[in-house]
């Protein structure tokens, strides 16, 4: 690799601590951060799945033992996000990275938009709904598919509708993370099936060993910067460095 893996610990240390402050965004970000870097879509993806099944899978595990976890609402969104998610990695390794790169970093500035957007407008409603009717089906469908393509994204656009329908935000956040662990780990055997990852490791450690470096760091960083301003912040910054892939890719 021409890139040093302690570039590849950088990102994985930035977006760990977005990941951590906001409790979603780990794969948007670093995606972003690979594409703005010149690696190709799904060597990005690839790398950021099998890196976050380590993460997603600690993380599931512990809102599991703190009760966190609404099966109902895992079971509307599991096998659905499965799919999508399968279905997903496979498009993305069977079509050419430099043609499908514009349109990955369109949708990666469309989830800083809505992080943004949902920043500034979502307000916890009064009478919290927990009914989990098909359209919860329907999103986690969609959750995991553009989690695939766009390299992460199931956090933004789970967890957030999901809250701003008006779900508990501790079941909610607990069970779609306990979700995204099988999501992902479906997604990083698609990719394994299909793609060669001899020159993908070093991506993949990096981006494990800044994770782990920074999810201490990015635990106090929540109590220091207010949650609004910060989703803003990384809206903000996906959004400029979707904007910089996007013309090199066009230029």
């Amino acid at each position: 690799m021409e890139l040093s893996i302690f570039l590849y610990m950088l990102v994985g240390f930035v977006a760990q601590m977005i990941d951590g402050a906001l409790g979603m965004a780990y794969g948007v970000s670093s995606n972003t951060f690979l594409l703005s870097i010149g690696i190709p879509p799904a060597a990005a993806s690839a790398s950021v799945h099998m890196a976050e099944v380590v993460t997603t899978g600690v993380s599931g595990a512990s809102h599991w033992r703190l009760g966190n976890v609404d099966w109902k609402l895992v079971r509307r969104l599991l096998i659905p996000g499965v799919i999508g998610g399968v279905a997903g990695a496979y498009i993305l390794t069977s079509v050419d990275g430099n043609i499908i790169k514009p349109y990955i970093a369109v949708y990666l500035l469309l989830m800083g938009g809505v992080i943004i957007y949902k920043a500034v407008t979502t307000v916890p409603r009064k009478k919290p709904d927990e009914y989990h009717g098909p359209k919860t089906g329907l999103l986690g469908l969609f959750g995991g598919f553009c989690d695939a393509i766009g390299g992460g994204g199931w956090g933004p656009v789970v967890t957030s509708t999901l809250v701003a329908r008006g779900k508990y935000p501790r079941t909610t956040i607990g069970s779609v993370n306990f979700s995204e662990f099988f999501v992902t780990l479906a997604e990083s055997i698609t990719f394994v099936l299909t793609l060669s990852f001899a020159e993908y490791w070093q991506i993949i450690i990096g981006l494990l060993v800044g994770g782990a470096v920074a999810a201490p760091i990015a635990a106090r960083m929540t109590k220091v910067l207010p949650l609004k301003t910060l989703m803003i912040m990384v809206g903000v910054l996906i959004i400029l460095l979707s904007i910089r892939t996007l013309y090199l890719a066009l230029k």
